[in-house]
């Protein structure tokens, strides 16, 4: 069962979403973070016949801060839904996310909003530290944030998970390194590794697919062309320079989330991590020694 804090100024909205809210399964809820409310319900109920979710509902931001002042900092929910812009304040859900971040910050927060593609949006992500931003007025809306969130959760347990190592439909793990099969995100030491270039956004597409392939052919190099075919890219497109400049991204990606400490690409001139093998144009994936 999880347990849902939601901020939402318009009753309409309130009761589009309970229902679904209330009765979908988000079974990839951390467990580490499984609050007393959820674990109270749970006892009386049996695994047939799951107790819904508990939504923890405020209308005003203020009065959505005062509830995060008198919950328990050592339970916390298990996402956060935020609207953005609540009674005429464009900052309502901002000021909102603030409180929740400093209290919980690892807590997952998306926003539910009307004003998708706009400034605030942007802010949202900029400024807000969100995870999502999804249009109230959509197609089967009601579905998408239900994935959204499933998706959310996941990540979350993911990186809550210590790595060992292992391989598996939904991840394979090489030491500190985990490559999500699903969503594709890529930890290292439980840190998502995100785009150097802006570390507000994820890595791009390219350099996780690249990364996989690396991984699952370690210790083996991999070749520009190899790589092309693994990709199922165009040869004569996809050149040495495509693929350094990819390899370049994730050294750095992998370099951010260390801290930019230089550890990383000390690894990969050591003939480690993701090293460059002779003149051939070729790199792979070497588990650093801790």
């Amino acid at each position: 069962m999880a347990v849902i804090f939601w901020v939402e100024d318009q009753s309409h909205w309130i009761n589009k979403f309970s229902s679904v809210l209330e009765s979908t399964h988000f079974d990839q809820i951390p467990d580490a973070q499984s609050s007393s409310i959820s674990q109270s319900n749970s006892r009386s109920t049996s695994q047939s016949h799951p107790q819904p979710n508990t939504l923890i509902v405020s209308r005003f931001a203020e009065a959505a801060k005062q509830r995060i002042a008198q919950l328990p900092k050592d339970q916390p929910p298990h996402i956060a839904i935020l609207d953005a812009r609540m009674n005429g304040n464009d900052q309502a859900g901002f000021s909102v996310s603030q409180a929740l971040n400093k209290k919980w910050p690892q807590l997952p927060i998306i926003y539910l909003s009307e004003y998708s593609g706009t400034q605030i949006e942007a802010d949202a992500f900029e400024q807000a530290s969100t995870q999502d931003f999804i249009a109230k007025h959509q197609r089967n809306v009601e579905a998408v944030l239900c994935w959204r969130i499933k998706a959310i959760l996941r990540q979350q347990n993911m990186g809550n998970e210590i790595a060992t190592t292992s391989s598996s439909e939904e991840a394979i793990i090489s030491g500190p390194l985990t490559i999500d099969l699903i969503t594709w995100d890529v930890y290292w030491r439980k840190i998502k590794l995100m785009n150097p270039a802006n570390p507000k956004r994820p890595l791009a597409p390219m350099p996780r697919k690249i990364l996989r392939y690396l991984v699952e052919c370690s210790p083996r190099p991999i070749t520009t062309l190899q790589m092309a075919e693994c990709l199922d890219a165009d040869p004569e497109r996809f050149s040495y320079a495509n693929y350094r400049q990819h390899i370049k991204t994730l050294r750095h990606a992998f370099e951010f989330a260390e801290g930019k400490q230089g550890h990383f690409i000390s690894h990969c001139k050591n003939g480690q991590a993701i090293a460059t093998f002779g003149d051939q144009g070729a790199y792979c994936w070497i588990p650093p020694n801790e």
